[in-house]
């Protein structure tokens, strides 16, 4: 199937992955904006990626649930704790930078298709 798709469909199902457990996590910190000691998460994947840029290595990836992606897989991230409490503003862009960027990664994939349909009918 790589002949076929290359890495390109496999990278883009991985963000949209990532994109989409982003999002849970952002609706959560919103949803608990008045909760009392909730403290809002954030999943990290620029400090994992320049990790890997830094270092010129990737960290071993650990398998605790069958959700989590592969070995393989291009995209990396930690949930963790991202300050002392909720601020609406701020997860309101969070939620409207994740869906514009999930949009794009949408729309990435869409062309890819569209140009093997393209190739598939051109081959006829």
């Amino acid at each position: 199937m790589d002949a076929l798709f290359g890495k390109t469909v496999d990278m883009l199902t991985a963000v949209l992955d990532f994109r989409s457990e982003r999002h849970k996590i952002i609706s959560s910190n919103i949803a608990n904006l008045d909760t009392p000691g909730y403290l809002p998460r954030e999943l990290t994947f620029r400090e994992a990626l320049q990790g890997v840029v830094d270092n010129g290595e990737e960290e071993p990836m650990a398998v605790t649930d069958e959700r989590h992606l592969s070995e393989g897989s291009t995209v990396a991230g930690e949930v963790v704790v991202s300050g002392d409490k909720v601020d609406i503003d701020d997860q309101m862009a969070k939620m409207v930078e994740n869906q514009l960027m999930y949009n794009f990664s949408v729309d990435l994939m869409a062309r890819k298709f569209r140009g093997l349909k393209t190739v598939l009918e051109e081959a006829k």
